[in-house]
């Protein structure tokens, strides 16, 4: 075992050591990571687990993360259940995945429990533990994607796919401390909490019980130097006041199109601070990252990334890496991978001037009488003007048309007009577009909201309705 390639999180964390004093902490508790390495959050009994299938459905994150320090190596396979998804999926993981126990903090699952071999409460206490560690398998990590229609896809990771971006052997500043507004149940979020595990550092973890000011200004008492979320995240996190209560070091964007109004909001608010934006899809694993604070990337990224093959066809990004997923779990499930192990990631690309752009979603298109439009797109447009803070742009069904192009918006506090004055606003932003835009992706309809739909993955949720 490699502190760069641990066999399990168990050992990074003794690889890394416990003299740091670094903690793992969640609106709930902060428990320091030497804690961890002889200690147990299943009473001792993780043994009773070894080489089973294990579905880890807890309510709050700091719960699961302490699970992941002590079943990964001990478990043949550790589904993350996030805590947002409705428990209705739970049977059709368990049976997908071919789950032996579940693991969890919750009292009741009213009917959607299924049966299975095991059922193992767990609690953010730390008790001692001495069971062996020698032995320790190579755990799968299954995913579930969000986002889609239906039942979720079971993604499967290996610890190494996971982590095959992270350098743990880098030196880190003194004192760092991670966060994210991501579910670590999620693929962005378990990027950080990976990150932090094996880098020796500290966590500070969201929770669903706080309001997004009260976790910014908890993070801000922790002290957080190093934060990622989703630009949706950020957006809303600006909007607060007590996103100054934090002065972090470095911020960090992924899971959607990073444009340009939020990373110039983002260099505003925190000038102190490494900006970046990085594309990662829990199929496709890490590509790349962006440091030059403008949106897109260079061309050259696509052939001069060490150890990830990267190609545009038919428009989309296409990734070859080994931090791809090996497959999906589950009867009929599809090939994530073509032929050559390119993973395609749906994720349309425009080059203009040397650099790409990402454009929207192959499958996220609103057809205007033929002609196509990318949301994305135009909301990139729309967020650049001063009176805009966030926006979300989706289809209004026509008789004519088809569809025609409408954006909600969320105006920024200084701009939020008086009801007479909407109408001037509106046309003013139209104009702007109009000044960007073809005029058929111009919205015909502008709509002032005081919120938009973030999904449990903290991106806009959309509907092509």
């Amino acid at each position: 075992m490699s502190q760069n390639n641990p066999s399990s999180l168990w050992n990074a964390l003794v690889a890394t050591g416990d003299g740091r004093d670094s903690f793992i902490g969640g609106a709930e508790a902060c428990v320091p990571r030497s804690a961890l390495v002889t200690g147990s959050i299943l009473d001792g009994r993780a043994d009773e687990l070894r080489g089973c299938s294990v579905v880890v459905v807890t309510a709050n994150q700091l719960t699961a993360a302490l699970t992941l320090f002590e079943l990964d190596g001990i478990a043949r396979r550790i589904i993350l259940y996030p805590g947002e998804l409705t428990l209705d999926y739970l049977p059709f993981v368990v049976e997908a995945a071919e789950v032996d126990a579940v693991v969890s903090d919750r009292t009741t699952f009213g009917s959607n429990i299924p049966h299975v071999r095991y059922f193992m409460p767990c609690a953010h206490k730390i008790v001692p533990q001495n069971y062996d560690r020698s032995g320790q398998c190579q755990t799968e990590w299954v995913l579930l994607t969000s986002g889609t229609v239906g039942p979720p896809k079971l993604v499967v990771h290996t610890l190494s796919s996971l982590t095959g971006v992270i350098r743990p052997n880098q030196s880190q500043p003194g004192n760092v401390v991670w966060s994210t507004f991501y579910d670590i149940r999620r693929y962005g979020g378990l990027q950080i909490f990976l990150r932090a595990t094996l880098t020796g550092t500290s966590l500070i973890l969201s929770s669903p019980e706080e309001s997004t000011s009260d976790f910014l200004a908890r993070a801000g008492a922790h002290g957080v130097t190093h934060i990622s979320g989703t630009p949706s995240h950020w957006r809303r996190a600006l909007m607060s006041p007590s996103a100054r209560l934090m002065s972090p070091e470095y911020v960090r964007l992924s899971g959607e199109i990073a444009d340009q109004a939020i990373l110039n909001q983002l260099k505003t608010a925190y000038p102190q601070a490494r900006l970046a934006h990085a594309f990662a899809t829990t199929e496709a694993g890490v590509a790349f990252e962006v440091n030059d604070g403008d949106s897109g990337f260079p061309a050259g990224v696509v052939e001069q990334t060490p150890n990830v093959e990267m190609k545009i066809e038919d428009q989309t990004l296409r990734i070859r890496s080994s931090r791809t997923a090996n497959r999906y779990l589950g009867d009929h499930a599809p090939e994530i991978k073509d032929a050559d192990g390119f993973v395609d990631t749906r994720d349309m690309v425009e080059l203009r001037n040397g650099r790409y752009f990402f454009v929207g979603r192959r499958d996220g298109i609103i057809n205007v009488g033929g002609i196509k439009v990318h949301p994305e797109e135009v909301e990139a447009v729309i967020n650049q003007h001063p009176s805009v803070r966030m926006s979300m742009v989706h289809a209004k069904k026509n008789p004519v048309t088809g569809a025609i192009v409408v954006a909600d918006v969320i105006l920024s506090a200084s701009a939020t007009p008086p009801a007479s004055e909407g109408n001037a606003l509106q046309r003013e932003i139209m104009h702007f577009c109009r000044q960007t835009l073809s005029s058929y992706k111009v919205p015909a309809m502008i709509n002032f909201v005081s919120t938009l739909p973030i999904s449990e993955s903290g991106k806009i949720a959309r509907s092509n309705a």
